[in-house]
């Protein structure tokens, strides 16, 4: 048996005016999720306990089958391991975001104008990293540069996990509010009014103004966490496997469970990222041996802490078309026996911009146990409605992969 999961960031929803009153997912035309969903089995699920943030940290650790209460030690350890960054028993790593603040106020009384300082390139955040290690790094601080706007700080020897609020839950905000606070907070909040001076005249954003583009004119750390201990997937499930995804985050919770990143060209995190790439890194997978993979997709969750509409409508279409439909089209031809879990890890609604905690739907379709289209449909009302529900998350993992206790 093949293991595929599906997991759309962010999909799930709330009713909108705009929208006819349907969610994101009822509104989109997503045949493929359907068939799915009636042919198979259609319920929700609570990845997001409700002791911990609704992020997609402790979301996509619950569906991956680990029980946050018990793993999760903070987000930016993940995105450190798939970074290659070995963290110590007394460091503290951080995420260190390239945003976009608004422009001649003291800083606190500042706006959070784009938590991804409009999709800065790689190169360009480079650059900016660079000036941020040589001015604010020292013998205990150390910049990591990851891909666009993510990027890393880790301090050695840090006290403890400061209070830090994540730049895309403030978008079009006064940040004043929102600054660093807890043990280490005057640290940190040095630093970012620091990048501010540092950044705002740099050349790549005087460039990036010229061109009407946001300048990436401040760090914001968040996301702060130790190295956790994670029991391996194999250990726990006896399956090898695979994730896919453009985003470290998820590619280093994988890493924590043993299962192997795959790298492929053209992902970006976003609308445009290469889909196909992903289908055929998964059907790639499982032909050499794999049997299981963890197939993520971020272009619905940022498109809602965006507000936009009409591209999230699109990403839960493109999922739609070129990944399940894809997938599904060549695991028939593969000959394999499968079974395919659609997810969405967590809600990101349009009207808020931000991640929530309700439960979300998921489906589960197994080629060894067709059922007849029970004309079901994948969204969260239709799944509310059959009465199947998974209190706690990660005991879904344990159902799908048929090993529930």
């Amino acid at each position: 048996m093949k293991y595929l999961v599906i997991v759309g960031d962010g999909m799930a929803d709330y009713p909108m005016e705009q929208l006819e009153g349907k969610t994101a997912l009822q509104y989109a035309r997503t045949p493929h999720f359907d068939l799915l969903a009636g042919e198979g089995e259609l319920g929700l699920v609570q990845t997001i306990p409700p002791e911990l943030p609704p992020g997609s940290d402790t979301a996509n650790l619950s569906v991956i089958g680990y029980n946050p209460l018990e793993y999760y030690t903070g987000r930016s350890p993940f995105e450190a391991i798939s970074l290659g960054i070995d963290l110590g028993p007394e460091d503290v790593s951080f995420r260190c975001n390239l945003v976009t603040l608004s422009g001649d106020e003291p800083y606190a009384d500042k706006k959070m104008v784009d938590y991804c300082a409009g999709e800065i390139s790689d190169q360009e955040a480079a650059g900016l990293i660079d000036a941020v290690r040589k001015e604010l790094g020292g013998s205990c601080i150390d910049f990591y540069t990851g891909f666009r706007y993510r990027h890393l700080m880790v301090w050695h020897g840090a006290s403890d996990v400061c209070e830090l609020t994540p730049p895309h839950d403030i978008s079009g905000q006064k940040i004043s509010g929102h600054l660093p606070s807890g043990q280490n907070n005057a640290r940190i909040r040095q630093m970012m009014e620091r990048s501010y001076e540092l950044l705002a005249d740099h050349p790549v954003n005087i460039k990036r103004i010229e061109e009407g583009l946001n300048p990436a004119n401040s760090i914001w750390i968040w996301g702060a966490g130790r190295k956790p201990l994670i029991p391996s997937f194999s250990e726990k499930y006896g399956l090898e496997g695979i994730v896919v995804s453009a985003v470290d985050l998820v590619k280093g919770i994988g890493l924590f469970a043993g299962l192997k990143p795959v790298k492929v060209e053209g992902v970006t995190g976003y609308i445009d990222t290469n889909y196909r790439g992903k289908v055929n890194a998964a059907l790639e997978a499982f032909t050499k041996g794999s049997d299981f993979v963890y197939l993520h997709v971020e272009a619905p969750d940022e498109c809602s802490h965006r507000f936009e509409i009409k591209n999230k409508i699109s990403a839960i279409e493109l999922i739609d078309q070129k990944v399940l439909k894809a997938a599904r089209a060549g695991l028939e031809q593969s000959g394999f026996d499968y079974s395919i879990l659609l997810v969405t890890d967590h809600a990101t609604p349009l009207s808020l911009g931000t991640h929530t905690r309700e439960p979300v739907p998921y489906a589960i379709f197994r080629s060894t146990a067709r059922k007849k289209n029970t004309g079901l449909t994948y969204d969260e009302i239709s799944a509310a409605g059959t009465g199947l529900f998974f209190k706690e998350g990660h005991l879904l993992m344990d159902h799908f992969l048929g090993q529930a206790k």
